[in-house]
């Protein structure tokens, strides 16, 4: 019953399962001591259900787990895991223990978008079930998490803060074990997750944003004017226009030019632009100090380097007409 390695399209052929999407950014620059540790975490989770029978249960009468370990659903994700099982039914069985309250009733352990699915489909869902407590629970949740769902860096930190606030031991060994992180890892996480909920809840899963830009993110809002302004700024109309990691950037450039506001004279501005072959497109922005351009498109590459071999000869066609502009 063991599954490969979500990551294992790094070095061999792309995994073709309904469970694992591919997701570049929680990949870049891994290693192959973090592939086996990856590894590991999944052998561990494919153990719970390791010579277990496998029953069919209606999902009516399984709850979520205690823990929530995601901040919201991507719909595509989930409309590609519906069509797969819809064609080729549940090829791996959910977790779930009894459940620790209500008598006749399970909880999720893990495996909560195929139970939303067979929901969805009006199926019974396939499920192995294990009388597991509390600590036990979560551990299975963050491993299996870990090593096969796609969960972003905030969603994996409010996770990690939820089972510390759960303190089932004084040196949050059960979180450690739970995502398979080190003591400073968790520190960042935990510290990161300082930034009001209200305002996390807002950004979402933010998938493409690492530990680093939240944690640059959460300095600027232990300022209370920039926090102020944070939490003013995800109630516009604006910011609930955007969707995934764009969220987390307009919240971000907004804080950051509050922290340093555009010079009087300095406009700030974003815009794109494309060649009438449309073979190259080029989007600029410009916080009214720094100006960013980005290329995309077969001969970016090259186009890029034409470009800068020729940055002293614009640079001064540009002096020469302000020169002549202000003569």
């Amino acid at each position: 019953m063991a599954r490969k390695n979500p990551f294992a399209n790094l070095m061999d052929e792309p995994i073709r399962s309904e469970e694992r999407p591919s997701v570049d950014y929680t990949i870049k620059g891994a290693s192959k001591s973090i592939l086996r540790s990856i590894d590991e975490m999944a052998e561990r989770a494919d153990k719970l259900l390791e010579g277990q029978t496998v029953v069919e249960l209606d999902p009516v009468l399984i709850d979520a787990s205690f823990v929530r370990d995601r901040l919201d659903e991507d719909n595509a994700e989930y409309q590609e895991l519906l069509e797969a099982i819809r064609e080729r039914g549940q090829d791996s069985p959910i977790l779930v223990r009894p459940h620790p309250k209500q008598q006749g009733r399970y909880m999720v352990v893990f495996g909560h978008r195929r139970l939303k699915v067979a929901a969805a489909l009006g199926r019974k869902v396939r499920a192995v079930v294990k009388d597991l407590d509390d600590r036990a629970h979560v551990v299975a949740q963050g491993q299996e998490n870990s090593a096969r769902a796609n969960l972003s860096f905030i969603e994996k930190a409010l996770f990690a803060a939820e089972l510390s606030r759960l303190n089932y031991d004084r040196d949050n060994q059960t979180v450690l074990s739970a995502l398979s992180i080190d003591r400073a890892t968790l520190s960042k996480m935990l510290s990161v997750t300082a930034i009001p909920h209200a305002v996390l809840e807002a950004v979402g899963s933010a998938k493409g944003i690492g530990r680093d830009r939240w944690y640059e993110l959460k300095q600027l809002l232990e300022k209370t004017s920039n926090l102020e302004k944070a939490r003013a700024f995800v109630e516009t109309d604006a910011f609930g226009s955007l969707s995934g990691d764009a969220r987390f950037e307009a919240l971000f450039r907004h804080v950051k030019q509050a922290q340093h506001p555009v010079q009087k004279g300095q406009k700030a501005f974003a815009k794109t632009w494309s060649s009438e072959d449309r073979r190259l497109s080029a989007s600029m922005k410009s916080d009214g100090k720094n100006f960013t351009l980005a290329m995309k498109a077969k001969d970016a590459a090259g186009f890029g380097d034409y470009l800068s071999g020729r940055l002293a000869d614009l640079y001064a066609a540009y002096v020469a007409s302000q020169n002549s502009d202000n003569s």
